[in-house]
This record gives structure tokens, sequence and C-alpha cells, in this order.
């Protein structure tokens, strides 16, 4: 979103929290490092008092220890450096001014082994037993071989002790890693055990349901044959000697029975008549006439590739499904023949199956058709937001063009590009963030700008019917309640939350976020319960009645969140521009999965959601479809380029701007920063 110097730079996605205030009454920066540092000081242990050093000991010039010690012939001692390096500059005594040079300096040799003493006295007072009596052997200590054999048992003995210990510990250790590697082994058999027989109980089942669709497919096909027999024999032979009189009656069956077949011919062409536009639209929803036969050999070794190819996720899948049914009918008490449907599955198998079908079925993205004006392509015509309207008969879109058009679906479908023109178009002040058509009264759309205005528009008068000002910056987002038609609600960059009524002219209830608001929805089943994507990488999910603190945070993305999107009552759904998609639990308040393969590091790339799948954009300009079971895409498509459009070569730096779900369908309306608009269907 966003228009700007550059040809695809979008608005970027609100990273900068709201400052804190600083209390009056908190300590000033120099006070609190004085403090910090007055508490280091006192944890740096103070070291004992040494032992009083004799002054004599002392060199005059640095008042250190007297290393190296000469004697001047005055009768004063220094360090032979101190005394050498002062000389250079006087040639005085430091002590009493007599003259003194180089050559009135001689080595001090019974001072320098009093120090020598002093020193060794000090190494020992320090060193412990061992270094000790290391020293003493050195130093020559006169020592018995008694002494010495005595001595060195006493080392054996304490070296044997001590690697005793040590094994003891050691195996102490290894016993215990074994202990809860064995632990860890046996829950993991069990669950493998328990995997088993789910397993092998749904093969059963499976080979059962087979055997009966054979035979039931064996049943008709018998019948079928009865059918056939009958009516051959039923066919009226002639005798030899009514040869004449059989030809007659032989012509006037032939006749009827052509007249049958003729009349059902024309029923048959005038039952399939009427359903035709249903098949045009079957089409359009489910991938065209490749997915109206999907029991065809190809077909079918295309999604056995499927399979294989996400088989790990898929095998997650089935066994957190599986042992979830398992632990739930176990918590109930039931036998398992009591969570069977009636094709004889478990309530997970069942699950599973649903599953596999609905990720096997489709593997691309088809382009059925694109919308292409000579406005799109100008450099300020991002395309921030689209969006279905109640009957998902019209759609409407809205960006950096400071302009909402509104299109009918099925002449975008079915008409010629060059033929395509809004319904409706109407003209703001500022450029658009997002849109929200109202799901009860089919001609209100709502939509929130970059200065921070919500309107509530008429469609059908072209006219806006409400106007709110109260956000102080750019709103990102706003969403009409489904259950309470007249309320709406929108977020904004000056951290606040505000719900509005269409009746009134001012705000209902403002919710004061810590960072910027960057997404808002309201949960489909209720009007008090709200989601809210925030820059503080979290989202906060609110009930109006009570809006003091979020019935939950959910935390897991590592950046702002820039979407958010209830797949039901119970599973939302956010994106991030940590390159992710989430889904969660809000009943359980618990993260179900993560989805990876989009980038999306700055932009807002759009995000939608039916019950099945999830939809959002790429900086790569590519629209990926997850399925919410597997974490992994199962579709994409890249929105190409031509040298008509793309002169520059910079198709690159385009990315997919939104994205929008017909609602129960394959299809998929997807808008860039270029502003090109596509109509993608889910194929095989």
């Amino acid at each position: 979103m966003g228009g700007g110097g550059e040809r695809s730079t979008g608005a970027l996605v609100p990273t900068v929290l709201k400052s804190e205030p600083v209390n009056a009454g908190e300590t000033s920066a120099p006070a609190a490092a004085a403090a910090v540092e007055a508490e280091v000081k006192e944890q740096i242990p103070v070291p004992e008092k040494e032992e009083e050093v004799d002054k004599d000991m002392l060199c005059p010039i640095c008042m250190q220890i007297i290393k190296d010690a000469f004697l001047t012939a005055c009768g004063h001692s220094f360090c032979y450096m101190c005394i050498v390096t002062h000389l250079h500059n006087k040639s005085d005594c430091p002590c009493c001014s007599h003259y003194l040079t180089t050559n009135h300096l001689y080595p001090n040799f019974l001072l320098n082994k009093l120090l020598m003493k002093r020193s060794a006295r000090q190494m020992a007072k320090s060193a412990t037993p061992v270094e000790q009596l290391r020293q003493a052997i050195q130093q020559g200590c006169e020592v018995s071989i008694k002494e010495l054999e005595s001595l060195l048992f006493l080392l054996m003995e304490k070296k044997r002790k001590m690697e005793q210990e040590e094994a003891e510990t050691n195996l102490q250790i290894l016993l215990e890693f074994l202990q809860c590697l064995r632990k860890q082994k046996v829950e993991e058999f069990n669950e493998i055990q328990n995997d088993l027989k789910y397993i092998k109980e749904d093969i059963n089942a499976v080979e059962k349901r087979r055997i009966e669709l054979y035979r039931a497919r064996s049943r008709y096909s018998a019948k079928m044959r009865k059918l056939v027999d009958d009516s051959s024999a039923m066919t009226v032979r002639p005798s030899l000697g009514d040869k004449e009189g059989g030809a007659i009656v032989s012509s006037s069956v032939d006749s009827q029975e052509q007249g049958r077949a003729g009349t059902a011919q024309t029923r048959n062409t005038d039952a399939r008549a009427p359903g035709n536009s249903q098949v045009v639209q079957w089409k359009d929803d489910h991938g065209g006439p490749d997915s109206q036969r999907p029991n065809q050999p190809g077909q079918a070794i295309a999604r056995k590739k499927r399979i294989h190819a996400q088989f790990n996720e898929l095998q997650t899948c089935y066994l957190q499904k599986r042992r979830y049914w398992a632990r739930q009918s176990e918590k109930q008490e039931e036998r398992v023949a009591n969570v069977m449907n009636r094709e004889g599955y478990s309530a997970g198998l069942e699950d599973f199956q649903s599953v596999l079908s609905t990720y096997t079925r489709y593997s691309r993205l088809r382009v059925v058709a694109e919308l292409r004006h000579s406005d799109l392509f100008h450099m300020a015509n991002i395309v921030s937001s689209i969006e279905f309207d109640r009957d998902d008969e019209l759609f409407a879109t809205a960006g950096v063009s400071r302009r909402i058009k509104v299109f009918e679906f099925a002449s975008v479908v079915n008409e010629p590009a060059e033929a395509q023109c809004p319904l409706v178009e109407m003209s703001t002040r500022s450029k658009l963030s997002c849109l929200s058509w109202n799901k009860c009264t089919k001609n209100h759309l709502a939509s929130s700008d970059y200065e921070g205005i919500v309107t509530v528009w008429d469609v059908t008068t072209r006219q806006s019917v409400m106007e709110y000002e109260e956000h102080e910056k750019r709103a990102w987002s706003v969403d009409f309640c489904r259950t309470e038609p007249s309320v709406l609600v929108s977020g904004s960059d000056d951290c606040k939350v505000k719900v509005w009524c269409t009746k009134q002219e001012a705000s209902v209830l403002t919710i004061d976020m810590k960072a910027n608001a960057c997404s808002v929805k309201y949960n489909p089943g209720s009007s008090v319960l709200v989601a809210v994507g925030s820059a503080d990488h979290h989202i906060h999910y609110y009930d109006l009645r009570n809006v003091s603190q979020p019935l939950h945070i959910f935390s897991g993305h590592r950046k702002a969140v820039s979407y958010v999107k209830f797949l039901s009552n119970n599973e939302l759904a956010s994106a991030s521009t940590d390159s992710t998609l989430r889904l969660w639990d809000v009943k359980e308040n618990v993260p179900l999965r993560t989805f990876k393969g989009h980038a999306n590091e700055k932009n807002f790339v759009g995000l939608t959601v039916n019950s099945e799948y999830l939809a959002c954009g790429s900086e790569t300009n590519e629209v990926f479809v997850y399925h919410k079971e597997i974490s992994k895409p199962a579709a994409w498509h890249k929105f190409g380029s031509d040298d008509q459009n793309d002169p520059d070569g910079e198709m690159g730096s385009y990315f997919i701007s939104a994205v929008c779900w017909k609602r129960d369908s394959s299809t998929i309306l997807t808008a860039n920063s270029q502003g090109t608009i596509k109509v993608l269907v889910l194929a095989a």
C-alpha cells in the first residue's frame, strides 16, 4: 500500500511503538549510573590486609617493594631502573640531594637476598599444600626413604579413592541417562503401538468400505444386465408362416422404439439445457474441465505424487487427528463403536480423509480473468484492498489512487478485458488502506484512509453515509460486525482501536493500545469479540464488554502483525512481516500451526481465508495458498509481465498487495502493486 517516488514502493508495516512516559519521580541518568557504580563497588571483594611492609624495603621513588636493589654512595637503596631513570634527568640523590651519577651505584646483595626470602615466605603462605610439598622437594628438603614410602602410600590411597568416586559418579550419570532414555523410548514405543493399532483399524475400515462399494457396483451391473436380458426376451420373433405379418409387426415395433428413443433424447437434452449456466459456474469455482473428472488415472497419479511430496506433513496431520479423537473418546468414556460414522470410519479418520481429499485435489492456480485498465498501471495505483460484497456478485477495490471502484464479478469473468469498466466509482480525499462490505446491508461499504478517516458509503447513491474523524493518524484497518450490522471497528497508527455505530456520529468505545494497530477483525459469531494485530508482534483478543485488558495475547510472531482473519468462530489466522502465517485456536488460546513459503518483510501483502484454505501475497509478486492443516504451500501463482506493461523490466520490484476469497468456492481475487487484478481458481 502507498505510492511514492518509487514505482512499486508501498506503505510499510508499522514497527514503531508508542513511547512510554517517564515518571517525574524516576532517577536521572547520572544518579542511576552512580548508584550502579556504587553497587558494583560493593560487590567487589576487598582483599585482606597485607602484611605490613618494612619501609626500608620500599623504593623512595616508586614507593613499591624494591626490585633489583642498588645502593648509592650516600647509603640509600633504590630500584635499579628507578634511580637510573632519575639520574638521566638530575645528578643528585632523591633522598639527600647529594651529588650522584651512575658511577656511584652499587648492587645491594644483602637487601636483594632479604627480599627474595620475603617473597618466598609470601608464596608459601598462599600456596596449596601440594605446591608447598613440591617446593619443599625441589628445594632439597631432607626426607628418609621410609618417610617417602609412607608418603607415596598415602598418595596412592588418595588417588585410588578419587578414581573410585569419579567412576561411581560417571556410572550414576550414565545410569540416569539410560533410565531417561528407556522411559522415553517406552513412551515412544507405546505411542507407536497405539498408532499402529489406529492404522490397522483404519486400514480394515477402508478395505471394508472398498468391498462394500465393489459389491454395490457388482449388484448395479447385475441389475443392468438383467434389464438388458429382459428387454431382449420380449423382442417379438416372427414365425415362418407369418413372415409378412411379422415384418409389419417388426416395422411397427421399430418405429415405436425410434419414437421413444427420440423422445428420450429430446427429454435428456431439455433436462441438460437449464444446467448449462451451472456447469459454467462450476468450472469457474472448481478449476474447469480438469477437475470435473477427478477419477481419471492421470489425475489419480498426480494426487498420489502430491501425497508423497508432502508425506511427512500428512503423516503428522493424520496422527494428530487420530490421537486427538482417541483422547476425546477416552474422556467421554465411549467405546470406539460410538465414534464411528455410517461408513464405519472413526472420527479421526473421517476428519483426515476430508483433509487429504481437499489438499490433494488442487496443485496450482489457474487464471480465469485479468482486469486491465490504462490507469491501473500508473505509478500511484497500488491496490491496497479488494473485497466481495454480501452476495459475492460485486467486488470493490481501493488503494493509493484515492478511488473506490466497484465491479460486477460475472462480467469481469465472462467479458473481454478491454470491455471492463467499473459499475461504480467514488473519489476520496486521501489514499485508502482498507475496505469492508456490510454483510447485512448489501449497498453499505466502509473504508479507512491515510488521514485516519473512517467512511461508510452507500454504493447505490455513491455518497458517504457517515464520516468519522477521531483517529489522529493513518487508519490501517476497518471491519463491519457480522452479527450487528450497524457496528464497525477500526485500528490506527495513533495506537487506538475505535468502535463505531452508524446511528451516531461519535465513537462508541476506544481501546488504548501500546503500539500501532495494524489490523482489526470481529469474530464472525460475536458482536463483542475483536482481534487486533499490533506492531508489538502480538495479537490482542478483546471482549468489548471489558477492555481494561485483553482476554488473551497470542505471541509467536517476530515482527509486526499486519493482518488478522477468522476462519471460523474458534480459528484465527494472522500474517506478519516475519514471512509467516500462523493459525490460532481462540477458544483454547493455543497456537495450531505456522505456515512458511512466501516472502514478506516490510509491505502489506494481503491475507484472506475460508473454511479450509489461507491465501496471502508475497514480495516476490506471487500468490500463495495454504491448506489450514499443512504448513507448506498447496499452490501458488506468479504474476507475469510483458514488454508493454513492464517497459523497464521492474517486475521484480512489484509485490502482491491484496487478496480475497470468493465465499464457498475455490476462486480468489488477487491484485498487485502494479495495479493488475487477476481472478484465479484452484485447479488440479
